[in-house]
């Protein structure tokens, strides 16, 4: 059993920065991030694992945005830069406890535990 919690969600304009937290109890192989959008499903934004260092990026978020570890701390945040409008969302990080995971785009089915959410509003 791995439990999520997200934090650093907020209100930005367009242009600007925000960095998520999610901190892991418990083991888990790897971490996404994922996003929905009010009418629309689900999404991977970036997964990176907590084992050997390979990490994957949606390519809208592609060179904008940052997936990092911090193994000791058991915290994998996203930093996002150049926000926006369309960046608009609820936040989720998920965990998986597969050394499979973490080899592609992260799809939401593949992720078993699930964080609270965190809101990201980018106004334009």
């Amino acid at each position: 059993q791995v439990q999520l919690v997200e934090s650093g969600g907020g209100l930005v304009q367009a242009g600007e920065s925000l960095r998520l937290s999610c901190k892991a109890s418990g083991f888990a192989f790897a971490i996404g991030w994922f996003r929905q959008a009010p009418g629309k499903e689900r999404e991977g934004v970036a997964c990176i694992t907590l084992g050997p260092n390979r990490s994957y990026y949606e390519d809208s978020v592609k060179g904008r945005f940052t997936i990092s570890r911090d193994i000791a701390k058991n915290t994998v945040s996203l930093h996002m830069n150049s926000l926006r409008s369309e960046d608009t969302a609820v936040y989720y990080c998920a965990a998986d406890s597969r050394s499979t995971s973490c080899k592609n785009i992260p799809q939401p089915a593949e992720y078993p535990y699930w964080g609270q959410g965190t809101q990201v509003t980018v106004s334009s």
